[in-house]
């Protein structure tokens, strides 16, 4: 789907850069899909809120197969009938987080990222949240909380580390409102930044080790600043295992 060139008056720089750089994702690269992959997309929905400008995120169920207890950006598979990408980031973020579409200003499509782990093709969709109402558990079955997440918080260099799995996987990751951020959407939202020219220096050497579930999932093939197989020579930084903090 080709979206109109967006009306951008009135957004924030931080928005407008992002829109203005949407032909690439800085520190991300993608390698080309299988004939399998199942097409999804998700919704990096921008606003004003309470604390000033921030960003929706939802936590996974722990209850589910896959993804349980992660942090993630609204967004899931296409359903037959989508309009697809918009269109299916917009009904999965009104299905997972209660967001009314006709609330929301879409301003980009970003480039299609692979995932190779789970044979998945993610189209990650800009939006601004004109009208922000209060935002809700779709399925609890599905979504144990919505946050929105200050965009102060996520740059703030105190909140940045880097996350090891078992698999060796090491990438970077937000620890913000009771939530370690990794994976794909830790990549995604590092890049995301970075091209709104809101990235801060930050500690890379700072290690963390991170259980995860049985078959968790692993961003093989979108890789992030620091990630990939880590070597002997690779700083542990803290000891303290990461973990999810459930919501109140």
């Amino acid at each position: 789907m080709t979206v109109p060139a967006a009306d951008l008056s009135g957004l924030p720089e931080h928005v407008q850069r992002l829109v203005t750089n949407a032909g690439r994702l800085p520190r991300l690269r993608t390698e080309r899909p299988s004939a399998t992959a199942r097409r999804s997309a998700v919704l990096i929905l921008f606003g004003e809120g309470p604390a000033g400008p921030d960003v929706l995120l939802i936590e996974k169920s722990p209850h589910l197969r896959s993804h349980a207890g992660q942090p993630a950006f609204p967004g899931g598979g296409a359903d037959p009938g989508d309009e697809f990408p918009v269109g299916t980031a917009l009904r999965e973020a009104h299905e997972e987080a209660g967001v009314a579409p006709d609330g929301v200003r879409v301003l980009a499509v970003l480039p299609e990222l692979f995932l190779g782990h789970s044979d998945n093709l993610v189209v990650p969709v800009v939006g601004w949240w004109d009208d922000p109402r209060e935002v809700s558990t779709g399925d609890p079955h599905e979504v144990a909380r919505v946050a929105r997440v200050p965009l102060a918080e996520l740059v703030d260099p105190a909140n940045r580390f880097r996350v090891r799995i078992s698999t060796g996987y090491v990438g970077p990751a937000f620890g913000v409102a009771g939530m370690v951020v990794w994976g794909f959407t830790a990549a995604l939202l590092d890049s995301v930044l970075a091209a709104a020219g809101l990235d801060r220096p930050w500690d890379t050497t700072d290690v963390r080790p991170l259980a995860t579930p049985a078959g968790g999932p692993e961003p093989a093939r979108v890789r992030g600043p620091g990630s990939g197989a880590p070597t002997d020579g690779d700083d542990a930084g803290s000891t303290a295992a990461a973990r999810t903090v459930p919501g109140p």
